[in-house]
């Protein structure tokens, strides 16, 4: 495995894991399959164990349609049933605890919380933080956890685990020496691989062709930005997702993306319930194969108040899109 996570610091998070009494998983807002399948497949296992254990998420109102047939739905709540005091909170796939949202104030009446992350920019707020930088996806930091628990991958679990790295890796597109070999381990137990994919990923309504029309058409290109390496942006205003789920809106970047003229892609979504609030995602590349010369829009990221990882980042603000766009090239320029 690629993966470099001292054994120390999976002996702490299994000591917390193990001691507990109660437990809530919280997983990231507007969440995707990583924070999802990490928080089901932990919260099956503290489950069997005889843990009594909830899941939740601040926002959207829902699960996005096509993470409910993940196993393990029970045991999500609304975060209104979410309890003030628990023996131990899990934060999963969460950078900083203002990933949680509204949920981010359980934090105050955990007697414990563990972090289980990937991300680089992690501020470890947890008590116990337990990141995990070169880790495909949060939820094969979770398989080794569970590994040095000594608990077993069953279908169940496989299936949850195998959902956040299918879509944290791209469908393998950014796989590491060793993502294979957990997807293979993952494969192994039963589950259906290519269904839970195209599920996930590959499944869309009639009306995302028409708003990708309307988004792409407006797309812009920067090729000057960061020092020649090139931006591509798109807006998603609210007028445009009406109907659809988050899942299509979050699919536009990895289309933009594509473009061969910009090594930088960023897609600025409109709130669905607040004018003037955007969450931005940003991705990068390399220019060539073999090269290291992407641009960290991590860095450029957490400038802006969020994180992520080198190649794939993400931050919220407010303004007008002319606002937005100048201060994405500003950073960039810096």
């Amino acid at each position: 495995m690629t993966a470099v996570t001292p054994t120390a610091d999976l002996a702490a998070a299994v000591e917390v894991l193990d001691a507990a009494r109660s437990a809530t998983v919280l997983c990231h807002v507007q969440p995707d399959a990583d924070t999802v399948g990490s928080g089901l497949a932990l919260a099956q296992v503290l489950h069997r164990r005889g843990i009594p254990v909830r899941v939740s998420f601040a926002e959207p109102a829902e699960l996005p349609a096509s993470m409910r047939s993940l196993p393990g739905v029970e045991f999500l709540v609304p975060p209104g049933q979410v309890p003030a005091e628990v023996d131990l909170l899990v934060a999963v796939d969460c950078g900083s605890a203002g990933r949680l949202g509204r949920l981010a104030d359980r934090i105050a009446g955990a007697a414990t919380t563990l972090v289980l992350d990937h991300h680089r920019s992690n501020t470890r707020f947890g008590t116990v933080n337990v990141i995990d930088e070169t880790a495909e996806s949060t939820t094969s930091l979770l398989a080794r956890v569970f590994d040095a628990w000594d608990e077993p991958i069953d279908r169940s679990v496989a299936h949850c685990l195998f959902a956040g790295l299918v879509t944290d890796t791209g469908c393998f597109r950014w796989a590491g020496p060793g993502t294979h070999r957990l997807a293979e381990r993952l494969l192994s137990t039963g589950i259906d691989g290519a269904g839970i994919t195209r599920t996930l990923m590959d499944t869309h309504p009639f009306g995302w062709l028409p708003m990708l029309s309307r988004v792409l058409g407006s797309a812009h290109l920067e090729p000057d930005a960061a020092a020649g390496a090139g931006l591509v942006y798109a807006f998603v205003h609210r007028d445009d997702i009406t109907g659809l789920r988050s899942e299509e809106v979050e699919s536009v970047i990895d289309v933009v993306r594509t473009t061969s003229e910009a090594a930088i892609a960023a897609v600025f979504k409109e709130s669905r319930t607040t004018p003037g609030q955007w969450t931005v995602s940003l991705r990068s590349r390399d220019t060539g194969v073999g090269l290291d010369d992407g641009v960290d829009v991590a860095r450029v990221a957490t400038r802006l108040g969020g994180g992520g990882h080198r190649y794939a980042a993400g931050y919220t603000t407010e303004g007008t899109p002319e606002e937005l766009v100048a201060a994405l090239l500003a950073e960039l320029r810096g």
